[in-house]
């Protein structure tokens, strides 16, 4: 017997059999791409790393008794605390200067009410957000929500769990979920102590086996904190000592400066927060918490002197659609004069950058702040393949000098901001849960508009003529790194 050609034959068995699986499991084009001519190129490391991570087809399956219970939960929240706010709709909208497309997009994508009664805070960096969200948690007297992607056993997360203990210890609820793969250095040690301390804690979708575990590729990338449901933090700011930078650590080389924006609110949008906060505890601590009064209370802000326009806007892979991409896009078409776009990750699949390219082309000036340095070099290399296309448009490239850019911001006209979790990537889009919050106002957006101006001072803009003078090696690596970025 000939084994040789016994095992090619069955090796182009097993060849066929995936690239079919691959064609009729991925719905994107780019992304089936990828796969191919992984598995293509690289025949078995292909194959094994689109069966651990790029096996979609389970998403419905593992998901369907929690978009179930959302579904039932989110009924009865609507017809108990967001039924006014729906009411209030076109109402709002009208108020909403320019971004009234936007507003009926989230409302209609994920039934995010526009919220008129707001008070928004930028915090620039770690060290101004740890210390409103310490003195946040030091205030709370009934509960005390978490809910983060990258929780660190650091001197910040340490500073986070004694106040987290001294809270349970004295009778208020202390919640919180991690991701377990963002997460995964606490899982032995700090959950643990705070566990046994009395705080309820649960990994989102657990991992058993790192290696064999295809639900590595949903990960919970949300960053959300929630005091007695009346204030709340949302952004892009995990919960480590990277994102702090004191004058000390900036000037060490060994110490990278991270930038980064995060939001905090008081307000009815704290109820969305809450919201999808509930929904991932009861899918994860398998629960059933009801949307109660004491999670949705009346909030005072009469004291308000300019309250804000405040919209959430959230998806993942229990989501119908594809609404933080979305929202992103209809966004970026609202604009009249300029955009002003910061994210760490760009990888934004075919129709993001249409929506860029004809946004440009139309007169309107776009401006994209990304790393310089980056904490991944293949995602790097991959977002530069783009720079070409987007050069050629018109879009003017900054790239930060100063240390590693992590914020995901956008600014339309000075009017609509965004702030949140997702990055402009294909991971963020279908992949990760994810968090924004969309404030409708001039003052937030001129501060955002004033920290974009800043980090501008602390970067270096990308020509066109220059980057076409770049060898024809590092060409070579950009695109074979664009290769592979529906996969990254």
């Amino acid at each position: 017997m000939n084994w040789s050609l016994l095992v090619e034959i069955l090796y182009y068995v097993i060849l066929i059999a995936v690239v079919l699986r691959v064609i009729y499991d991925t719905e994107n084009s780019s992304k089936t791409l990828g796969y191919l001519l992984l598995i293509t190129f690289l025949p078995v490391v292909g194959m094994v790393f689109y069966f651990l991570v790029g096996m979609n087809y389970r998403k419905r399956k593992i998901y369907a008794k929690k978009m179930k219970a959302d579904k039932k939960f989110a009924e009865a929240l609507r017809k108990k605390h967001f039924e006014d706010a729906e009411n209030l709709k076109e109402d709002t909208e009208d108020s909403v200067e320019g971004g009234d497309k936007l507003a009926k997009l989230l409302f209609n994508s994920n039934r995010s009410p526009l919220t008129t009664d707001n008070e928004v805070e930028v915090l620039i960096n770690g060290e101004n957000k740890f210390p409103v969200v310490l003195e946040i948690l030091e205030s709370a007297k009934e509960y005390i929500h978490l809910e983060y992607y990258i929780y660190a056993d650091d001197e910040t997360g340490k500073k986070i769990e004694e106040v987290l203990i001294r809270k349970a210890k004295e009778g208020v609820k202390v919640r919180m979920i991690y991701d377990d793969l963002g997460s995964r250095g606490i899982r032995r040690g700090m959950a643990k102590r705070l566990k046994k301390a009395g705080v309820e804690i649960y990994p989102f979708y657990e991992i058993n086996f790192l290696l064999f575990a295809n639900r590595v590729n949903y990960r919970n990338h949300r960053k959300i904190i929630i005091a007695d449901g009346q204030q709340a933090f949302v952004g892009g700011i995990n919960v480590s000592n990277d994102y702090v930078n004191s004058e000390k650590e900036a000037n060490q080389k060994d110490k990278l400066f991270w930038r980064d924006t995060h939001l905090q609110l008081r307000g009815t949008a704290v109820w969305y927060l809450q919201y999808l906060f509930l929904l991932d505890w009861n899918y994860c601590a398998e629960q059933d918490l009801k949307p109660d009064k004491k999670f949705f209370p009346d909030i005072d802000t009469s004291d308000l002197k300019d309250p804000k326009i405040v919209q959430i806007a959230s998806g993942g892979p229990d989501s119908d659609t594809p609404a933080i991409q979305h929202s992103m896009m209809q966004a970026i078409n609202l604009a009249q004069k300029e955009v002003l776009i910061t994210t760490p990750y760009f990888i934004p699949g075919d129709s993001l950058m249409d929506t860029i390219e004809i946004c440009v082309r139309s007169g309107i000036t776009v401006k994209m702040l990304l790393p310089g340095k980056s904490d991944s070099k293949i995602v790097k290399a991959a977002s530069c393949s783009y720079y070409d296309r987007l050069l050629t448009a018109g879009v003017e490239i900054y790239e930060y000098q100063r240390g590693f850019v992590h914020a995901k911001t956008m600014v339309v006209d000075n009017t609509v901001s965004i702030v949140g979790t997702a990055n402009m990537d294909i991971r963020s889009f279908d992949l990760n849960f994810e968090v924004n919050a969309i404030v409708y106002d001039d003052e937030i957006a001129e501060k955002l508009t004033d920290a974009f101006n800043d980090d501008l001072k602390d970067s270096v803009r990308i020509t066109k003529e220059e980057w076409e003078k770049r060898s024809k090696f590092k060409q070579f690596l950009h695109n074979l790194a664009r290769l592979l970025s529906p996969v990254l």
